[in-house]
C-alpha cells in the first residue's frame, strides 16, 4: 500500500481542488459580474444615468470637501485644530454607523437568508458557511462607507499637498478599519439571535437604546458662550466649545487609530502613522483570526435557536383554550392589527386583508423594524438639537437657509425609508406572487393598496417630523404650513417612485431586502430620489415668498412652484402608472 501512496504524492502536476470558501467566492463573484453585464445589455440608458450620477457625486462631493477644507484653512492657527477635530468626529460617527450596519446586515444574512439554509444542506462545514457570510456581509455594509469617504480623503490630500504615497496608505488603513466593525457586527448578530427571545434581553436592549439616545442628546448639547468668555483668547473659547467632542479622541477607539494614521501621514510623521497602521493591522488580524476559526461553532447554535424560536415561543406563552364554534373561532383570531384595520370600513375586505398581511410581515421581520428604530433614534437626536439653532438665528438669510436645510434633511430621511422599505415590498412576495395574482383582488389593486399603505405610513412620520422640527426652529405658522404642504407632495412622489420602480424592476429570487435594494432597481430608485430632492429644494427655496429669497419677482415664484409640481408629477406618477400598465400583462 505504501507504493501507490508514494506514487500519488510524487505526481507534481496533480491538480489540487480549490477550498470550499474560495469556490464560493469565485462563484459569487462570477454571478455578480454576469448580473452587471446583463444589466448593461438590458438598459444602456439607465446604466449611463447611474454612471453619470456616480461620476457627478464624486466630482461634486470632492469639490465641496475641497472648498470646505480651504475655507477652514483660512483661519490661522484655528484651521488645523478644527480640521483635526472634524476628522476625528467624522470617523467616530462613521464607525458607530458602520457597526450598526454590519449588525443588521449580518443578522439578515446569517439567519434570515434562504441561501444560508441551502448551504447547510451541502457538504460544507459550518465554519466555511460562516466565513463566506461574514465576507459577504462586510462587503455589503462597507461599500457605502468607502463610497462616501473617498472624496473626503482625496480632497484632504489635495488641500494639504501630500505625496503620492498618501493615497495607497490611506486605502490600506481603510481596508483594515472596515474589518473590525465587520467582525464585531457578526458577533453581535449571533448574540442577538441567540438571546432575542428572552424577555430580559428584550427589555435590556430597548432600555439601553433609550438611555443611549437620551445620553447622546444631553452630552452633545453645545455649551453657551457668554460675552465675558468671548473677550478671552480665541483658542480658549474654541476649546470650550469643542469640549463635548473630545470623546472622538479616545485612544482605544478604532476610529482614532484610523484618523491618527491619516493625519500623521499627511503631516509627514511617517513613524507615528506607521504605528497606528500596525495597531490596526494587529487588531484586524486578531479579530479576523478569531472570526475565521472560532465563531463558526457558535453560529450553528445561534442558527438552530433562531429556526426553532417559534416552537419555543409557543411553549413559553400560555396556551389558549381553542373555541369550538365558528363565531368564537373568528373572534379569537382577531388581533390588534385586525381590529385597527377593521375600523376602516370604507376599504374593501380583501384590501384590508392585504394590508393586515403586509403589516404583519413587516412586524415579524426583526431586521426591518430594528433598522426603523435605529433610524428614528438618530432623527430624535437631530430634532432634540435643533432648538440650539433657533437661539443663534437672527439674520433672515440664515433662518431661510436653515429652514430649507431642515426640509432637505427630512426629505432625505423620507428617501431612505421609501427606498429601503417600500421598494422591495413587491419583490418580497417572491414565488408566492401567483397566489395574489389569481385572487379576485387583482395585482393592480395590490399595487394601489401598497402605495396608499406606504404613503400613509410615511406621511404619519414626515408630517410629525417636519412639524416638530419647525417648532424647534421657532418658524411662524405660515412658513410651517408651507413646509408641511411641500413634504406632503414629496412624500407621495417618493412613495410612488419606490412602488413603481419596485414593480418595474422586481427580484423574486432574493428574500433579503438589503440585497434587493442593492440591485439595479434599488440603486436607480435612490439616484432618482436624491436628484428629485435636490431639484425640489432648489425650486422651493427660489419660489419662497419670505425674506431671504426676495430678489425675484412673482413670476419667478409661480414658475418655481409650477416646476416643483410638474417635477413631482413626473417622478411620482409616471413610474407608478408604468407599473400599473406592466402588471396587466405580467406573466406569473
Amino acid at each position: 500500500m505504501a507504493e501507490p501512496v508514494a506514487h500519488l504524492r510524487a505526481q507534481p502536476n496533480r491538480p489540487v481542488p480549490p477550498s470550499p470558501l474560495m469556490l464560493l467566492l469565485r462563484v459569487n463573484a462570477l454571478q455578480q459580474w454576469r448580473r452587471l453585464q446583463a444589466i448593461r445589455q438590458q438598459s444602456r440608458l439607465l446604466t449611463a444615468v447611474i454612471g453619470l450620477f456616480i461620476v457627478g457625486y464624486v466630482a461634486v462631493s470632492f469639490w465641496l470637501f475641497y472648498r470646505g477644507f480651504k475655507f477652514v484653512g483660512t483661519f490661522p492657527g484655528l484651521g488645523t485644530l478644527l480640521t483635526e477635530r472634524l476628522v476625528y468626529l467624522l470617523f467616530a460617527f462613521l464607525f458607530a454607523l458602520l457597526l450598526l450596519s454590519n449588525l443588521v446586515i449580518s443578522y439578515t444574512n446569517l439567519f434570515r437568508n434562504r441561501e444560508t439554509v441551502f448551504l447547510f444542506g451541502l457538504p460544507l462545514s459550518t465554519q466555511t458557511v460562516f466565513r463566506w457570510k461574514l465576507i459577504e456581509s462586510t462587503l455589503l455594509a462597507s461599500w457605502a462607507f468607502l463610497f462616501l469617504i473617498a472624496p473626503l480623503l482625496a480632497a484632504y490630500g489635495v488641500t494639504h499637498r501630500t505625496n503620492w504615497h498618501f493615497y495607497p496608505v490611506t486605502v490600506g488603513l481603510i481596508v483594515l478599519f472596515v474589518v473590525l466593525p465587520g467582525v464585531a457586527g457578526a458577533w453581535l448578530a449571533m448574540f442577538v439571535a441567540r438571546f432575542l427571545d428572552r424577555r430580559v434581553f428584550q427589555v435590556a436592549l430597548v432600555s439601553s437604546a433609550i438611555l443611549l439616545i437620551a445620553g447622546a442628546a444631553v452630552w452633545l448639547k453645545p455649551e453657551a458662550v457668554t460675552d465675558e468668555s468671548i473677550e478671552t483668547r480665541v483658542l480658549t473659547v474654541l476649546d470650550r466649545l469643542l469640549t463635548r467632542t473630545r470623546f472622538a479622541e479616545f485612544p482605544a477607539l478604532p476610529s482614532y487609530w484610523l484618523s491618527a494614521g491619516v493625519l500623521n501621514w499627511a503631516e509627514g510623521a511617517l513613524t507615528a502613522s506607521a504605528f497606528f497602521l500596525l495597531v490596526l493591522l494587529s487588531y484586524s488580524l486578531f479579530g479576523g483570526l478569531i472570526a475565521f476559526t472560532r465563531l463558526g461553532r457558535f453560529f450553528y447554535d445561534a442558527s438552530s435557536a433562531t429556526q426553532s424560536r417559534g416552537d419555543f415561543l409557543s411553549q413559553w406563552k400560555r396556551k389558549p383554550v381553542l373555541p369550538t364554534s365558528p363565531v368564537a373561532l373568528r373572534v379569537a383570531s382577531v388581533g390588534l392589527i385586525e381590529k385597527f384595520f377593521g375600523w376602516l370600513t370604507f376599504l374593501r375586505p380583501d384590501v384590508r386583508a392585504l394590508l393586515v398581511k403586509d403589516v404583519r410581515m413587516f412586524w415579524r421581520d426583526t431586521t426591518q423594524w430594528g433598522q426603523t428604530i435605529m433610524l428614528f433614534g438618530l432623527l430624535g437626536i437631530y430634532i432634540l438639537n435643533l432648538r440650539h439653532f433657533s437661539q443663534q438665528l437672527t439674520s433672515p438669510f440664515w433662518i431661510h437657509l436653515i429652514s430649507f436645510l431642515n426640509l432637505g434633511a427630512c426629505s432625505l430621511n423620507l428617501a431612505t425609508l421609501t427606498t429601503r422599505f417600500v421598494f422591495p415590498q413587491f419583490s418580497l412576495e417572491g414565488k408566492r406572487i401567483w397566489i395574489i395574482g389569481l385572487a379576485p383582488l387583482g395585482l393592480s389593486r395590490v399595487i394601489k393598496a401598497k402605495f396608499w399603505l406606504a404613503g400613509t405610513a410615511a406621511l404619519s412620520v414626515t408630517l410629525g417630523l417636519i412639524a416638530l422640527s419647525c417648532f424647534m426652529l421657532q418658524l411662524p405658522p405660515a412658513r410651517t404650513l408651507y413646509f408641511i404642504g411641500a413634504i406632503v407632495i414629496m412624500t407621495l412622489t417618493l412613495t410612488g417612485l419606490a412602488v413603481g420602480l419596485g414593480v418595474l424592476y422586481p427580484n423574486f429570487k432574493e428574500d433579503n431586502p438589503s440585497k434587493i435594494v442593492s440591485g439595479f432597481g434599488g440603486t436607480f430608485c435612490l439616484v432618482l430620489s436624491f436628484l428629485y430632492i435636490l431639484s425640489a429644494i432648489i425650486l422651493l427655496a427660489i419660489g419662497s415668498p419670505w425674506p431671504g429669497a426676495d430678489w425675484h419677482s412673482v413670476g419667478w415664484m409661480v414658475a418655481c412652484w409650477a416646476g416643483f409640481l410638474g417635477l413631482s408629477l413626473l417622478i411620482g406618477w409616471l413610474p407608478l402608472n408604468l407599473a400599473l400598465r406592466k402588471i396587466t400583462t405580467f406573466e406569473i
